[in-house]
């Protein structure tokens, strides 16, 4: 049983930083694309960023050059550097995984205010 458990998430103030971690279990990790998305009341789910089971990285638009995914294959784990956050960054953020289907944890929350 596919299990993406989330932690990280929290309170923080503008301009400030958090990484969120993404442990997990039931898959071959290293085998699997890895990601974030997140999820902000009234809105869509959107990509935050992919990471491929080679290492590329993908980003979307509204994040690239302040946050950086990255994995590390021994620990089953993949994580979320969030930098010089803004309020539209607060949201639920989901780690998900794909090979030949997809997986979502549970979500953790991200709020940004001062």
């Amino acid at each position: 049983q596919v299990q993406l458990v989330e932690s990280g998430g929290g309170l923080v103030q503008p301009g400030g930083s958090l990484r969120l971690s993404c442990a997990a279990s039931g898959i071959i990790f290293a085998a699997n694309n890895m990601g974030w998305y997140r999820q902000a009341p009234g809105r869509e789910r959107e990509l935050v960023a992919l990471i491929t089971a080679s290492g590329l990285a993908k980003y979307g638009v509204s994040v690239k050059g302040r946050f950086t995914i990255s994995r590390d294959n021994a620990k089953n784990t993949v994580y979320l550097e969030m930098n010089s956050l803004n309020p539209d960054d607060t949201a639920v953020y989901y780690c998900y995984a794909r090979r030949f289907e997809d997986a979502w944890g549970q979500g953790t929350q991200v709020t940004v205010s001062s």
